[in-house]
């Protein structure tokens, strides 16, 4: 058990992480979150208070959809990243990370003032489930005796019923898996409903198999890809990829906390895609995955060179296990023998490109690695890896 945000959490249960990391890519894991923090938003001007203080179009949310977002600061750097469920029409719940939790409640108490609406920390009337994986649908059916969860498309939420208790059900998820859902249930029914999952085949996750399966879909973890760097200056929002998804200029989204220095982000994030390299004054860095070619173990902080050039660093790093497959194309299966690689994730110089082969320090050695689309393709049959050698 450790600290993880002020709650007492277990880095693995009795099967261990990898066996926890397996489960969830060949069944479904759960993982206890709540940890995170749940702020409910409701008044006459909740849309136009989140429209000031999210970077995402909030008028494009209709009931029963999610949506990533970030809250940005006046710099274009992320205060956080979070989620935004619209589940009743005259309110929102936004999720954010447990160690920013009172550092965001702070941030958007002082910004509403300005507006006719309210904020109400829930986070500790309000439990939080996930149930990720292949098998999940199947299990949480089960659960509220519904084959019809949500509509049958990423962000998707619907409200159900559990013995008759309410559970709200979110089509979200932190892992990479192409199925996997969230459940908001009150925390004094939280309990019940998780041993019913565990009953019906679910297995429970800890925060290190949680690691691995975030790092594997190559998602960001606020105080890694985003947050400060190590130099101590802010990682801009528009170097972490999944910004695309999270940030909006649409005429209705109108003006909000950091839009010039976003724009401008956005304008440099263009230019490495269209591989411009001459002026990358706005936007020089770029979060990529990273994987290891020779034996070793990457770390945060790790400098990564290409040639004698150091390019940039790992910002998240470690092993992961993984199902091994037979054959080729179509008549390829995936087997039970298991093996484990080296991945990770890198803020690197924005000229850096795909299948460009560098080299991470590593306890004063520079280790043969390569830069690689995806660690994990969750769109594919059966999530096949991508081979980097």
């Amino acid at each position: 058990m450790v600290d993880f945000g002020g709650w007492e959490m277990p880095i693995n249960y009795k099967s261990g992480i990898i066996e926890e990391h397996i489960y969830t890519r060949k069944k479904t894991g759960i993982f206890d979150v709540s940890h995170m923090g749940r702020f409910i938003i409701s008044g006459k001007e909740a849309a136009e208070f989140l429209q000031y203080v999210l970077t995402n179009n909030i008028f494009a949310l209709d009931l029963m959809q999610a949506q990533y977002t970030m809250i940005p600061n006046e710099n274009g750097g992320a205060v956080d990243d979070a989620y935004l469920y619209r589940f009743y029409e005259d309110e929102y719940l936004l999720v954010v990370n447990a160690a920013n939790a009172e550092k965001d409640w702070e941030h958007l108490q002082e910004k509403i003032a300005k507006f006719d609406a309210r904020i109400t920390n829930k986070s500790k009337e309000i439990a939080m489930i996930s149930v990720q994986g292949p098998d999940s649908k199947n299990i949480l059916g089960k659960l509220t005796g519904s084959v019809y969860l949500t509509e049958p498309v990423k962000n998707a939420l619907d409200i159900l019923k559990f013995d008759g208790k309410e559970v709200l059900v979110a089509r979200t998820g932190y892992t990479g898996e192409p199925l996997g859902f969230e459940l908001f249930v009150k925390a004094s029914e939280a309990s019940i409903i998780w041993e019913m999952l565990l009953e019906y085949g679910a297995m429970a996750i800890g925060l290190g198999a949680r690691d691995t399966l975030r790092l594997e879909a190559g998602l960001p973890l606020y105080g890694h890809e985003l947050g400060l760097g190590l130099d101590g200056r802010e990682i801009p929002i528009f170097s972490c990829p999944l910004a695309k998804f999270a940030v909006s200029f649409a005429e209705a989204k109108g003006d909000y906390i950091g839009r010039e220095f976003l724009a401008k982000q956005y304008e440099g994030y263009k230019k490495i895609l269209e591989r411009d390299f001459a002026d990358l004054a706005d936007l020089n860095r770029i979060i990529k995955p990273i994987t290891l070619l020779d034996k070793g173990v990457a770390r945060a902080g790790n400098k990564v060179f290409k040639g004698d050039k150091e390019i940039g660093y790992i910002t998240s790093a470690t092993m992961v296990p993984y199902l091994k497959a037979e054959g080729y194309g179509l008549e390829s299966r995936i087997t039970d023998d298991r093996a484990m690689r080296a991945i990770g994730l890198a803020l690197l110089n924005g000229d850096v490109e795909l299948k460009d082969n560098v080299e991470v320090e590593i306890r004063g050695n520079k280790v043969k690695a390569v830069i690689t689309p995806y660690h994990l393709k969750s769109d594919a049959p059966h999530r096949l890896f991508m081979d980097s050698k």
